[in-house]
């Protein structure tokens, strides 16, 4: 009998059950971020229009978003397990976002959908950034522009430690995140030339790439 198989969607370990629960409660205290950066997409999507934010986890963001209303929200996310805790979130908060399980290098969306893509803190995890990339493409409306938040590789452990203190977390939690970041995270990321290399092979071809303290933000236009 044949046998389907998927391409593992995500570099390293899933977040799924008890570690995407972990995650749900240590990025909650998070939430003025959260809320800053949906009145800033929000200005910048006309009324009516759709967003789709990739790997929205817990769906903090699009919650925060819908909460502004006027737009039609979707988060995908590869985690089962993130799907259902943002339905529950979301159901809590009295908004309607529309939340699916899927990959982001083979998206459940008819072409030119979009007027707006976020990822947030994700693109460094997808096993395919290429074909993530094409995906994003694909699904935007003509005119669309998606922003990519992230990790920069050569961000210093200096920062990285500031950065953690920030988040207010207990001694045990602090030192698992700080521990994520150096062994994980960090080594995953990429620079803000490699992301220019990747772009530049991309359907996209060109994009605004701006380096922050931690990170990089990059705006793209189909």
């Amino acid at each position: 009998m044949a046998t389907t198989t998927t391409k593992k969607g995500y570099r390293g370990m899933g977040m799924e059950g008890p570690v995407a629960r972990w995650y749900t409660r240590i990025t909650r205290p998070s939430l003025p971020e959260f809320q800053a950066l949906a009145r800033r997409i929000a200005e910048q999507v006309p009324a009516g229009g759709s967003v789709l934010e990739v790997a929205p986890g817990p769906g903090y963001f699009a919650i925060e978003l819908a909460k502004i209303g006027g737009r039609h929200v979707t988060g995908l996310d590869i985690s089962q397990t993130f799907v259902e805790i943002a339905k529950k979130e979301a159901a809590a908060a009295g908004v309607e976002v529309e939340f699916r399980q899927g990959n982001v290098s083979a998206m459940p969306f008819p072409a030119d959908s979009f007027d707006y893509l976020l990822c947030r803190a994700a693109f460094k995890n997808f096993s395919d950034a290429p074909g993530a990339l094409a995906e994003m493409h694909r699904v935007l409306k003509p005119g669309g522009r998606a922003l990519i938040i992230d990790l920069r590789r050569d961000v210093t452990p200096a920062v990285i430690r500031r950065e953690v203190e920030g988040l207010k977390l207990g001694p045990i939690n602090a030192f698992i995140v700080r521990q994520t970041f150096r062994f994980m995270l960090i080594k995953r990321a990429y620079t803000k030339g490699e992301f220019r290399e990747l772009i530049a092979n991309s359907p996209f071809q060109s994009g605004d790439v701006k380096e922050s303290l931690i990170g990089v933000e990059i705006t793209l236009t189909k």
